[in-house]
């Protein structure tokens, strides 16, 4: 019939084709949840790169205004220095 060893063979293969069948299950489910995992990252970086679209032309029209601001600034003070400038030589030609 069956021998000893055979028997115990028998037992091993067994024991190691259900582990075997349960380490693949597994490995199956961390896959799928990796795969769900990177979805949801991917969602994520999507919405972060519109929210970063959407901030960007504000931020683009405040900085030229900013810009603007600054430049028409600085020709207001030119315009004074000027006129103050050209108030002191007129003061000096009156003498």
């Amino acid at each position: 019939m069956i021998d000893p060893v055979q028997l115990v063979l028998l037992i091993v293969i067994l024991i190691l084709t259900i582990l075997l069948v349960i380490l693949g299950v597994q490995v199956f489910l961390i896959l799928k949840e990796l795969r769900q995992t990177i979805s949801k990252t991917n969602k994520v970086l999507d919405t972060a790169g519109s929210i970063t679209e959407n901030i960007e032309a504000p931020l683009e029209a405040l900085s030229s205004l900013a810009l603007g601001v600054k430049a028409s600034s600085l020709i207001s003070i030119a315009k004074f220095v000027r006129s103050l400038l050209g108030r002191n030589k007129e003061d000096h030609h009156k003498e």
